[in-house]
């Protein structure tokens, strides 16, 4: 995996398992899926075996940047394993920041549209459907809601860039 410093600088590569363990900072790209007239996200819910919040939902699609990587080609290879969406232009939005414990990544955002079929890879996405814009900001809402925190933030940060809502 790439890992990075705390100022979003490439610094070398580790396996997952020694970034993970010893909290290194790293990257990810992250794509927010959304309809073709851009009124509903897709939403997952990831599988229970994942290394990072297991059984919880998420509206991002992403994932850790391989050594020498570039972020739009991680999320294009992440979309089209996670949710077998391929060959769709990707927007780019912003970079982010984010921790969470010994989880330190910089994210780097996408969007796309989409309106043909979503393909889940089972290792990753146990289940998911497309949500509203509205019935998405109501259930993050509520934080008993089992969503991802970094996923949660980068939709906050998102909002706030598109509609000046969020928190």
């Amino acid at each position: 995996m790439a890992i990075y410093d705390a100022e979003g600088n490439p610094v070398g590569a580790l396996p997952r398992a020694r970034m993970r363990a010893e909290g290194r900072w790293h990257a990810a790209a992250s794509v927010l899926l959304r309809s073709g007239d851009g009124r509903r996200v897709y939403v997952h819910r990831r599988t229970e075996d994942k290394d990072v919040y297991p059984g919880m939902h998420d509206c991002w699609a992403g994932g850790v940047l391989l050594a020498g990587e570039e972020p739009a080609a991680c999320a294009r290879r992440e979309l089209a394993e996670e949710l077998g969406v391929r060959d769709v232009p990707l927007t780019p939005l912003f970079r982010l920041p984010f921790v969470d414990g010994t989880i330190r990544y910089h994210a780097f955002t996408y969007e796309a549209r989409w309106d043909g079929p979503v393909i889940h890879q089972p290792e990753e996405v146990a289940e998911g459907g497309w949500m509203s814009l509205d019935d998405l900001r109501t259930r993050l809402a509520d934080p008993t809601w089992p969503f991802t925190p970094d996923g949660r933030a980068l939709f906050h940060a998102w909002d706030r860039r598109q509609t000046g809502h969020g928190q």
